[in-house]
């Protein structure tokens, strides 16, 4: 396809969505290659335990040696019972049996982090739930299941008293798990309760099968947790098994699970019967795309299964679309002489195929994980006309005129979709004037950005225009050059693998004055496509004494990301690290909130006029500065 024209008339620069909200060298900390995030975490081997009989036979742990029981991984390599199917089909659930699933998705993961035996990798612990399910299903009321539950503890093996106990230091803590439902004997009766506040108690000192911290980013890692990709479904026990991996992990591991907005408990039991009764794969699939949307983390979509995320459909139309004053407006359309005289750059899109537009965004919302209501609708322009490989109706406001077009669809290019920045083409350094320097961070390079600074002494302000996605990590590189004294800049959370759930402060990132240093007026450009990396280093930059961040909402979703695999071959990431300023003010989902606010407008895109830069300039020069326009 040839290459699109973005808003105000600026060709965009092509790259997959995916790279700037999955990738993972956010901070200043080791980089987290992509293609890491993209391939399957290695499984425990899969083989058949059929016994020639139809049925699978059941793998005690009594069945290994000792030396088998108690290495590692043996419990995973060991265990075949389930390899082929959970053996669980589930048509429908009552109350009962959802508040019984409920209590039990809550203990296999407390137990999960909290008790010995399975902190040190003894059981295959995804095939013990598939083991207890059947008697949680068949449990008449609440007391009978909590007995199923305190039976099955009983037969993970004693918890003895612990000789090194885990200690947690309070004075740094920023984040505490939510336990208190442990010792509420009305849930889970006196036995239960008292069961699972002796195994809290026992604490060990950081060690933990399932979950490690990656060394110096510290973003936890989740290991031993076998993706699955064999089974078929539909299958009740694996698609509960997602369900409840991903819960207890936002419930233990999610630095910003306190500013999720929702009633974690409450999502558990909605999702319970609308996973476990899913018809098929792409219903799963859908399930668990409206579950990881609870989160409001822009970083955690299902990414291994956006070809089912609504709109589907193997083509789109040859247009950028953004929306711009609360309006789908078309920013970019394919320069090929077949569609130059069809739709236009600032045309309004008010239906597709006779739905008008808000219905369309109200109909997907619940599929589209972003934090914030301006990551949201990027996303969703972004997808909003891929569909079948046919024609589609529009309805177009231009101007005055509302117009009816037929438009053709064309294959998506390269399978995926591309996102337009919105920052200036040419190279990542110039003069604007002789008295204003601008540099966009999708292009910049570490290693050049001193001669950069150089070529821009002397004048009264630099842009950095951060309305794309880094090329390169520039926070310290840039960043020392604009400060003449340590400045400290964010502040991060992260786990503790002695005590699952809570999260500490770690000390202050500081930038650290170098040569040569630029002493004009620091202007930082933001706006929906700023996220993850994009967002730190603004907020590097906005650090430096007197400067500025305009233009509007960015995506709202920080910290070093951290890759989760699920059932059928699937996989999301979460934000892993909490990214605060230094007074410890959040970003996730607020985002970088801009010192002035503006926003494109429809007259704007139509002019190819960029009024956040022209802003910008105004800051800079003055408010008689004349209007930018760079067609």
């Amino acid at each position: 396809m040839a290459t699109k024209v973005a808003l105000h008339g600026v060709a965009s620069r092509s790259g997959s969505f995916f790279r700037c909200a999955v990738i993972a060298a956010m901070v200043a900390l080791p980089t987290v290659a992509m293609a890491q995030l993209l391939q399957p975490q290695q499984p425990s081997k899969v083989l058949s335990t059929d016994d020639g009989h139809g049925t699978l036979q059941v793998m005690h742990a009594g069945d290994a040696t000792a030396s088998e029981r108690n290495s590692p991984k043996a419990a995973l390599d060991a265990n075949h019972q389930f390899d082929k199917d959970s053996g669980i089909a589930i048509r429908k659930l009552d109350g009962t049996q959802i508040e019984n699933l409920v209590t039990l998705g809550k203990v296999w993961g407390f137990l999960k982090y909290y008790h010995p035996t399975i902190t040190s990798g003894q059981q295959q612990w995804d095939y013990e739930l598939f083991r207890v399910l059947p008697k949680i299903l068949a449990a008449d009321d609440r007391a009978s299941a909590n007995a199923v539950i305190a039976t099955w503890i009983d037969g993970l093996g004693p918890v003895a008293r612990c000789q090194a106990c885990a200690t947690v230091d309070k004075h740094d803590v920023q984040l505490s798990p939510d336990l208190d439902w442990i010792a509420d004997t009305r849930l889970l009766g006196e036995q239960l309760s008292r069961k699972l506040q002796w195994i809290r108690d026992q604490g060990q000192i950081g060690n933990q099968f399932y979950v490690a911290l990656r060394p110096k980013v510290l973003n936890p890692v989740f290991k031993h947790e076998p993706s699955y990709s064999d089974i078929p479904f539909p299958d009740s026990g694996f698609q509960l098994l997602a369900l409840f991996r991903y819960w207890n992990i936002i419930e233990y591991w999610h630095p910003d699970r306190d500013v999720i907005g929702e009633d974690w408990d409450k999502v558990l039991a909605t999702f319970i019967p609308r996973l476990a009764l899913a018809k098929d794969r792409n219903g799963y699939q859908l399930q668990l795309m409206a579950l990881i949307a609870k989160v409001n983390d822009t970083h955690a979509n299902l990414w291994s299964s956006l070809a089912v995320r609504p709109p589907v459909g193997q083509c789109h139309l040859p247009v950028s679309l953004r929306f711009v004053q609360h309006q789908v407006v078309v920013t970019g359309v394919d320069d090929t002489p077949s569609n130059a005289s069809t739709l236009k750059i600032g045309d309004v899109i008010a239906r597709l195929d006779g739905r008008p537009i808000p219905a369309l965004v109200k109909e997907w919302t619940p599929y589209y994980a972003d934090s914030n209501e301006a990551a949201r609708l990027r996303d969703m322009a972004m997808y909003m006309t891929r569909g079948p490989c046919s024609d589609v109706r529009l309805t177009v406001r231009r101007g005055d005129q509302d117009l009816q077009f037929k438009v053709s669809r064309v294959p998506l290019p390269g399978g995926h979709l591309a996102f337009a920045f919105h920052d200036l083409p040419g190279p990542a350094f110039r003069l604007l004037s002789p008295e204003v320097a601008y540099l966009k961070l999708s292009s910049a390079s570490a290693s050049q950005v001193a001669d950069d600074i150089e070529q821009a002494a002397g004048t009264k302000g630099l842009i950095i225009d951060a309305r794309n996605y880094p090329s390169e990590f520039m926070v310290f590189a840039l960043g020392s050059l604009l400060v003449d004294r340590p400045t400290p800049f964010a502040q991060f959370t992260v786990g503790d693998l002695s005590d699952p759930g809570t999260f500490h402060w770690t000390p202050p990132q500081i930038l650290k004055p170098k040569a040569p240093h630029y002493d004009g007026k620091v202007v930082i450009l933001v706006d929906e496509v700023t996220q993850s990396q994009a967002e730190y280093t603004t907020m590097a930059f906005r650090a430096v004494p007197g400067a500025l961040v305009v233009g509007s909402t960015t995506a709202g979703a920080d910290g070093n990301v951290s890759r989760i695999p699920l059932p059928g071959d699937l996989f999301t990431v979460i934000s892993g690290i909490g990214v605060f300023y230094p007074d410890r003010r959040p970003t996730q989902q607020v985002g970088i909130v801009p010192d002035v606010v503006v926003e494109s407008t429809i007259e704007a895109v139509r002019g190819g006029r960029d009024p956040v830069l022209e802003e910008a300039l105004h800051l800079i020069l003055g408010p008689t500065t004349p209007q930018f326009q760079h067609l």
